[in-house]
């Protein structure tokens, strides 16, 4: 009759130490908590008061669909060009640009948050540079300054994907 006992093997003969399984462990709760504050990063935007310093930086070349209203931040923005002009229109106030006039958005603060934590609060204005047309489009250098400095992944969030904004 054959023997079908097992022997234990000795401990720490297979396997992950208990150091190495923490320290997975930890490396995954972050990598967890990581994802879950990009998942939930939000940006609440209001109307700010004039006189703010804007030191920081950052200019995109946009293009706005030529009729089709945008929102950034809380600003809505309606475009129409003509020739080698554009009618804008930012909150309800209109006003014509030709090729390199600037448009001035007001100030606005905005109040950064994930994970339903306040990270930070910066106050922001936008400038819009009208450039001419592309098709069906507007083009505009777009510079967004601000009181503080915010990475670009923030400041992403607040510009929407169809004016296929890319840094200039």
């Amino acid at each position: 009759m054959a023997d079908t006992s097992k022997t234990p093997e000795s401990p720490g003969t297979t396997g992950w130490s208990t150091g190495t399984k923490v320290l997975l462990g930890i490396i995954a709760l972050v990598v967890v908590v990581a994802i879950l504050a990009i998942v939930t990063l939000s940006v609440e935007v209001a109307e700010s008061q004039e006189g703010t310093a804007f030191p920081y930086s950052t200019t995109y070349r946009v293009s706005i669909p030529d009729g089709e209203p945008v929102t950034i931040g809380s600003s809505r923005i309606l475009v129409m060009t003509y020739e080698n002009e554009v009618m804008t229109e930012v909150n309800g106030v209109k006003e014509k640009l030709v090729a390199g006039q600037e448009r001035v958005i007001s100030p606005h603060s905005a109040k950064i948050s994930a994970l339903g934590l306040p990270l930070m609060n910066t106050n922001f204005q936008i400038t819009l540079t009208y450039l001419g047309t592309s098709g069906k489009n507007a083009l505009f250098d777009m510079n967004v300054r601000t009181s503080e400095q915010v990475h670009q992944m923030i400041i992403n969030t607040l510009i929407p994907s169809s004016m296929h904004a890319q840094p200039a």
